[in-house]
């Protein structure tokens, strides 16, 4: 049996979070939470070979947002798979977003976020 492919995810909310990771429990992920911009890009240096892609909001709070987060660890590995949750910045992607990313609109279906990690979990494999 093989082990579930892990996501790391930054997002303050404990409602998003519960709502995330059972998602990504549904669709076969493992979901790593962290709670700030600042833990997720510590958390990538210290283990990135066992992240597969990054879901973050884009206001996390205090810190580091979900823009800068993406661009940090696109700097560690420019071709890291990047997803970003937004209930009121989806007009910034297109400017602030990295390049090939995916922008999933909250409130968003639990498919749907699925969907979007494995979009790009499948992107970032047969490359």
């Amino acid at each position: 049996m093989t082990d579930p492919v892990r996501i790391l995810v930054a997002e303050d909310e404990v409602s998003i979070q519960q709502i995330v990771e059972e998602a990504l429990a549904d669709g076969g992920f493992e979901a790593d939470i962290a709670p700030s911009g600042g833990e997720a890009l510590s958390r990538f240096r210290d283990d990135r070979s066992g992240y597969r892609a990054l879901l973050t909001d884009i206001g996390i709070g205090a810190g580091l947002n979900g823009w800068v987060l993406a661009r940090r660890i696109r700097e560690i590995d420019p071709d890291f798979p990047i997803i970003y949750m937004t209930g009121g910045h989806s007009a910034e992607w297109k400017s602030q977003g990295v390049p090939n990313s995916i922008l999933v609109e909250k409130p968003f279906a639990q498919a749907q976020l699925v969907t979007a990690v494995s979009h790009l979990n499948a992107a970032s494999t047969s490359v």
